[in-house]
């Protein structure tokens, strides 16, 4: 039995190393180019040079009952460059020892900053971050890793307002103190003086947090007040518990989980394990070379994946839930028709489907393949990305119905500067016809 404690730390440890490497793990892959997209503090002269960073972030908390502790553990990743040097101390672009490539690449070291806070006033605190050059020897030359200081400073609020309940209000700032330096020309060179996927994680004893997704009646007005910026606070740990907070910089839900069935870290937050490990095992030699030198967490990914025994790759490949006696009143799945050699949920299967021209009627109006609509998503939208998208307009691209009789709407965001590309590829957003708003203007 895990504890809430551990349970966070493991969601936590998910946001820290989201988006680390991506497949095909190799330093050389295109989109292992682009990398650390997710709570990125950079040091303020960057942010002076390039608007669209930050420097800090905001969590206000809602606290219930007499606190008697309260802690803070800010987590994040220091970028460490790792050069490559011949026997003759030369930097090299390649280095190829056995069956390990090593190429210049960019590491992270996992670095933490607990703080027991005070109860009854504020805090300001700031903490050197060391750096360093260290050197590992491998033959035929050497790794040569060079990591630059950093400085987090952290401070804390507290407010008790006048209330019939036991509330204390907290925040918690977090900004890249670093010093100003050489900025650079480049994204990746301000990476070196930032701190990479920065969360926090706050526990209290002798109370508990108030969900600011789902709060109770009483407090709505203390969470309505509360503002967070760059991170979002959730409950985290078992349901029933509400004394650690994860404040992330990924969008998450109360009490997150990590897939049960997973057990190796993709960096892709564990939703597609199977595949990606179908993936990685088929790699050739020569990129699997390129995977052991790329970073020691892409060699143990590796390693996992040729090592993976046969019940494992049998619970990534999905789950089987039995229907117990209370849904016996279902319908069945229906029958695959004789006439097609096909399964019965292909959209082959069903001669009267055609995405191409069926059509809906919503409010009046019938919405067919290029038709134009608003997109209205609701509040039962379990993808809060979706909410962004309130107002755009968008072109259908099919009507479609599932095996339930459900319908749905396949559209395009019509300023979506890709729209084209992804509609090459068949890949749509999709939409209920409750959640959309027919363009009825002249030239729609």
């Amino acid at each position: 039995m895990t504890t809430a404690r551990e349970d966070a730390r493991a969601v936590a440890d998910a946001v820290l190393y989201e988006g680390y490497v991506l497949y095909p793990y190799r330093a050389g892959a295109a989109k292992n180019q682009v990398r650390w997209q997710w709570g990125v503090l950079m040091p303020h002269d960057v942010v002076a040079l390039d608007g669209s960073e930050r420097a800090a972030t905001r969590t206000d908390l809602v606290v219930d009952g007499d606190a008697t502790a309260l802690r803070a553990t800010v987590r994040f990743l220091q970028v460490q460059r790792r050069g490559v040097e011949d026997a003759a101390g030369s930097p090299v672009d390649r280095l190829d020892v056995g069956d390990t490539r090593y190429v210049p690449w960019d590491e992270a070291v996992e670095r933490e900053v607990p703080l027991d806070l005070p109860l009854d006033e504020d805090l300001a605190v700031t903490v050197p971050v060391e750096g360093g050059t260290e050197a590992e020897q491998v033959p035929g030359g050497r790794l040569v890793r060079v990591r630059e200081p950093l400085a987090v400073r952290v401070t804390t609020r507290v407010h008790r307002p006048v209330s019939p309940y036991a509330v204390t209000l907290l925040r918690i700032e977090v900004e890249n103190a670093t010093a100003s330096g050489d900025v650079g020309a480049r994204r990746p060179d301000w990476l070196r003086r930032a701190l990479v996927a920065c969360h926090v994680l706050v526990e209290v004893e002798g109370a508990s947090f108030v969900s600011q997704l789902d709060p109770p009646q009483w407090a709505s007005g203390f969470v309505a007040g509360c503002l967070n910026d760059g991170v979002f606070p959730v409950l985290a740990g078992p349901d029933d518990q509400a004394a650690v907070v994860l404040s992330s910089p990924i969008i998450l839900y109360d009490h997150p989980r990590l897939a049960p069935q997973s057990e190796t870290a993709f960096f892709d937050a564990l939703e597609i394990d199977e595949l990606l490990s179908l993936r990685t095992a088929t790699l050739s030699d020569d990129e699997k070379r390129e995977v052991r030198g790329t970073d020691p967490r892409t060699a143990a990914l590796l390693r996992e994946v040729e090592g993976m025994p046969p019940d494992l790759w049998e619970r990534l490949h999905g789950t089987v839930r039995y229907v117990d006696a209370m849904t016996t009143s279902l319908a069945p799945p229906p029958e695959p028709p004789a006439a097609l050699d096909v399964p019965w949920w292909d959209p082959g299967a069903d001669a009267q489907a055609d995405p191409d021209h069926d059509t809906v009627e919503i409010g009046g109006t019938t919405v067919r393949r290029g038709s134009r609509v608003i997109l209205r998503p609701g509040p039962r939208r379990a993808d809060a990305y979706d909410l962004f998208l309130a107002g755009r307009e968008a072109t259908v691209a099919a009507v479609l119905r599932d095996v339930d009789g459900h319908e749905h709407l396949a559209v395009s965001v019509d300023d979506d500067p890709g729209a084209e590309l992804k509609a090459a590829h068949g890949r749509y957003l999709y939409f209920a016809p409750d959640e959309v708003e027919p363009l009825t203007r002249a030239g729609a």
